[in-house]
């Protein structure tokens, strides 16, 4: 308890905790956003601009950064490119540019999701616990091999979809969504991050591409029960648990 106000002290993230590094020149926001994740439990380090995530990168490893676009000297896409060639490390970009040709660029930077500033801080815990969910498989085992819902099953591993003894006939695109909604489960994906590795989609590409997976796995595709829209969000897979 803090002495001097009262208040309950949260305990510390333990050493296994998902290490956030938050890049922003805001000093008020570096602290909000350091206090936000810290109480959510995540171990979390701040930089003011390149040079300190730099060192700060150099000195621990990072399960993901947070990163401001308008930042003096290297700005934020300069610094996902360069990020983006040493390193599979999931990248938000935080900025109060939103502007479709904005997030366009963003993404094309090596930005991995976009939120614009000023944001819910509960959209940004959902995009973060995503983010590395959907980073999971690139540097440790999947935690579950099943994923299921209704009268499917899903195969993360090998991506195989499955009703009963019939197994489903997915294209590279379907499965690579159905993939990532499957490891985030049950929090929702953004349409940005559910865009295709090294493509700069459009929203409404990404609604396309969600109504024709749903067309595959839903009864009534105009009523899905198990691939739901999170309105402002994206996207969310309801499944009913996973096994090994």
């Amino acid at each position: 308890m803090d002495p001097t106000t009262g208040a309950v002290t949260p305990p510390a993230p333990p050493d296994d905790a998902p290490h956030v590094l938050v890049v922003d020149d805001d000093t008020r926001i570096r602290g909000l956003l350091a206090r936000f994740l810290g109480e959510s439990g995540y171990r979390v380090a701040v930089a003011a601009d390149a040079e300190e995530a730099r060192a700060q990168l150099g000195r621990f490893d990072f399960d993901l950064a947070i990163l401001d676009v308008m930042m003096p000297g290297v700005d934020g896409r300069a610094f996902a490119r360069e990020r983006r060639r040493l390193s599979e490390m999931p990248i938000l970009m935080l900025t109060a540019l939103d502007a479709a040709d904005d997030r366009v660029a963003g993404l094309e930077a090596g930005a991995d999701d976009y939120l614009a500033k000023p944001f819910d801080p509960r959209e940004l815990l959902l995009r973060v616990a995503a983010l590395l969910r959907r980073s999971a498989p690139r540097t440790r085992a999947l935690p579950t091999r099943f994923v299921r819902f209704g009268d499917f099953a899903f195969e993360a591993n090998s991506g195989a979809l499955s009703r009963g003894d019939e197994e489903l006939r997915l294209t590279d695109r379907e499965r690579d969504l159905l993939r990532a909604l499957a490891l985030a489960a049950p929090d929702p994906v953004s349409r940005l991050a559910l865009g295709a590795e090294g493509e700069a989609e459009n929203e409404r590409t990404i609604d396309v591409q969600i109504n024709r997976l749903r067309r595959q796995i839903e009864a009534d595709p105009a009523e899905p029960r198990h691939l739901l829209t999170v309105r402002g969000v994206g996207y969310r897979l309801a499944t009913e648990g996973a096994s090994g």
